[in-house]
């Protein structure tokens, strides 16, 4: 038995959505079954019992101490929107600010290792739109922000005060698009190894939540199908 699967059950194995389960989310699958999807409970078995399968679940998943993340949601959502600031810049579920990307999605499309890396090592393969932009007029007044759309002769600027300016750039004496972000990069050292799995379990439950309407959706499309 690999896990990856079969008539009766999902890839549990190498998928990654199993994978990016907690501990904690795959032992209460474990404990109370997931009656929708054919799979029984096995709470009976005792605490110690159900551990021990999911540890060997783990194992079948290649012992990969990212998959086996064990932080708590709910913390983690109380450091994105206070110790740590994030939601002074990305959004979750339309809350939150506007000059980073919306993250309501984001944990579904990155592995464990890129979500820590983004947030430890935000300069570390930095896309082009996301770099900081300072300008500097002629007539000397200053912008720092993010680029949101530019051409051969203008820029829309967005500043850190969520401000658009539109500048021209023949009117510019100085352009510079700095090789960093304005996403803090000491947050390795401003936050714990276990905050920092605390914040990661909260955009992955996030994502699936974000999911969930999507797969409902395509259920019932193709249940009208099938009519």
């Amino acid at each position: 038995m690999d896990g990856r699967g079969g008539e009766r059950g999902p890839n549990i194995a190498t998928r990654l959505e199993s994978q990016r389960l907690t501990d904690e989310e795959l032992l209460h699958i474990l404990q109370t079954g997931v009656p929708a999807a054919g799979m029984p409970a096995f709470g009976s078995l005792g605490v110690a019992k159900v551990r021990a399968v999911m540890g060997y679940v783990r194992i079948l998943q290649g012992g990969n101490k990212a998959a086996s993340i064990s932080g708590d949601a709910q913390r983690g959502k109380s450091l994105f929107v206070g110790k740590a600031g994030c939601a002074n810049c990305h959004m979750i579920n339309g809350v939150g600010g506007f000059l980073g990307p919306d993250l309501t999605s984001y944990a579904s499309k990155a592995s464990l290792e890129e979500i820590r890396g983004a947030i430890t090592d935000p300069n570390k393969d930095l896309e082009p739109q996301a770099r900081t932009v300072l300008v500097t007029t002629r007539e000397g007044k200053q912008f720092t922000g993010i680029a949101r759309n530019e051409d051969n002769f203008s820029l829309q600027l967005q500043s850190l005060d969520g401000t658009f300016h539109l500048l021209l750039k023949s009117d510019l004496e100085h352009l510079e698009y700095q090789p960093k972000s304005l996403m803090p990069s000491d947050y390795g050292s401003v936050l714990s190894r276990a905050e920092l799995d605390d914040l990661m379990s909260y955009l992955l439950r996030v994502a699936r939540a974000a999911k969930q309407p999507q797969a409902a959706g395509k259920e019932s499309r193709r249940d009208e199908k099938d009519e």
